[in-house]
């Protein structure tokens, strides 16, 4: 115990025993005085005294003395009567009043009408009945009768200022009224700091300590004069906390897109992107998604009202887009046996996903090719912990004149690999793809299996008026939802939402192995 008391005497800064020794001698002296008698500024005697407070030496005890006063409100309302006294003194004579002409008949501006009525009713001195104000039975008591409010108003009209600790039980519930209202009173609050010797703190000052002047810093001038073999030299603690360093580092979401992205570009890809603004043709037409679809509904998909319309690919495209959907042209499909309208295909949609870039690009580049994009898409969804409105999607698509189904697979299991998942799949159905898989990755930690993504090979009625005669497959994900496994958040919100905290917690992220 003596050692530990000597280890902690030595690493106590030079204000620290010169605090404790001041308390020692006067343990009632405010920190004033003993700034005053010790030569300390004041921050400095407040500081060792937080220091010594942590460690458990000395106690820093808080007096706070709260006092009241009145505004230059109060001291108006202290002379001609609060609002609701007003209309209670008309009430007394009239009985009721019409909404309408109280703030006449009262003398009341605007605003201390509504106070007014606000009040009556809280202090049941009226009642509202069909847009008529009627004095109750107990406003009809309080005619020669001051409310507990009333009485602190008129007590701080002649006393100016009241220390709060000092007020009956009375004016407390008069001084709660009138807090509750604005500019009525003022509250000035003054704190008083204390100390007092701990157990710890009276062990030193037993054991007993020199103050004298402790270096903490060499200069060039003491190893040059060699004075530094003279000093006294402060201890420090090797084991001590230090404070957090917070570095800056991306946002999750922004690293997670950065590794998919370097993932594409390793394995090959061309990085296209696309407008969050574009038109119905691109984003549904042009995937062979029907226009009676329930996706293309307003309460499914965002449509804008400047502009109206978007312009329209050439007219060939446009015309072999209208067979397809009609009768399936010569795809030996059938299509949607419709009549295909132009106008809806031109109305402007915020993207419900990023497939779009993928026919846009195919109808501008040739077989073979690699691409992939990263955008943000948007779509009528309620927030919920899962939904979004708004949220990010990477698509993909390899067009080439020897790849099959086998190549979607085994590209995606590839990605899945990049990116640390063991990855499988099960059949589903996409309006534009055939075959069609969904990617389900393995989380060790929950032994379950996440539907992750789609995926398949475009049909032949979305290539067929791309010009497109060779296999092409696609395939897209969620960004969010592969965060959250990430992240390990059960709310999607938590992406997006301003938590310094927990964007502080989270681990910088090591990158991704590609080799």
């Amino acid at each position: 115990m003596s050692d530990n008391i000597s280890k902690i005497i030595n690493e106590l800064h030079i204000y620290e025993k010169q605090l404790l020794n001041a308390i020692n001698n006067n343990e009632n002296e405010s920190p004033e005085d003993i700034s005053k008698n010790n030569s300390l500024d004041i921050k400095s005697v407040m500081s060792a005294a937080g220091s010594l407070a942590s460690k458990d030496i000395i106690e820093v005890k808080k007096d706070i003395t709260e006092t009241i006063s009145l505004t230059s409100d109060g001291e108006k309302y202290s002379k001609i009567g609060l609002p609701e006294r007003r209309v209670l003194n008309v009430l007394i004579d009239k009985k009721e009043i019409p909404m309408g002409e109280m703030a006449k008949v009262a003398d009341l501006d605007k605003n201390e009408n509504k106070i007014a009525v606000g009040w009556l009713v809280r202090k049941k001195w009226a009642k509202i009945d069909k847009g008529i104000i009627k004095i109750t039975e107990i406003g009809e008591d309080y005619q020669d009768k001051l409310g507990n409010d009333e009485k602190l108003l008129e007590k701080l009209s002649i006393e100016k200022s009241i220390n709060k600790d000092n007020l009956d039980q009375e004016l407390i519930d008069g001084f709660k009224k009138l807090n509750d209202r604005k500019n009525i009173i003022a509250i000035s609050k003054e704190t008083e700091h204390s100390f007092n010797l701990l157990d710890l703190g009276k062990s030193i000052l037993n054991k007993g300590f020199k103050i004298q002047k402790q270096a903490t810093q060499l200069t060039h001038q003491q190893l040059k004069e060699d004075a530094w073999k003279n000093l006294e030299y402060r201890p420090y603690d090797i084991n001590a906390e230090a404070p957090k360093i917070f570095p800056g580092k991306g946002h999750p979401l922004r690293e997670i897109i950065e590794e998919i992205r370097e993932v594409f570009l390793y394995l090959g890809f061309e990085e296209a992107n696309g407008t969050i603004l574009d038109s119905a043709f691109w984003n549904f037409d042009s995937l062979f998604q029907p226009q009676d679809h329930a996706a293309r509904e307003m309460q499914d998909t965002f449509y804008v009202k400047n502009p109206l319309k978007c312009d329209l690919p050439s007219k060939d495209l446009v015309n072999k887009t209208k067979e397809v959907h009609e009768d399936g042209a010569d795809t030996g499909s059938l299509g949607w046996e419709y009549e295909w309208d132009e106008d809806v295909a031109a109305q402007s949609v915020l993207r419900t996903h990023t497939t779009g870039i993928s026919t846009k690009f195919l109808n501008e580049f040739k077989p073979p090719l690699k691409m992939f994009s990263v955008g943000r898409v948007f779509r009528r969804e309620t927030i919920t912990y899962k939904h979004l409105p708004e949220f990010h999607q990477v698509e993909g698509i390899v067009a080439a004149d020897d790849i099959s189904y086998q190549n979607l697979l085994g590209t995606l299991k590839e990605f899945y690999k990049k990116l640390g998942f063991e990855v499988r799949f099960r059949p589903a159905y996409f309006p534009y793809t055939y075959l069609s898989t969904e990617c389900e990755v393995y989380l060790e930690e929950k032994e379950s299996w996440i539907e992750l993504g789609g995926s398949g090979m475009f049909r032949p009625e979305v290539l067929a008026p791309l010009g497109i005669d060779t296999p092409v497959l696609a395939f897209g994900l969620g960004i969010e939802r592969l965060a959250m496994i990430r992240y390990d958040i059960s709310d999607i919100r938590m992406l997006y939402k301003s938590d310094i905290n927990w964007l502080r917690e989270i681990p910088i992220t090591k990158g991704i192995k590609l080799d």
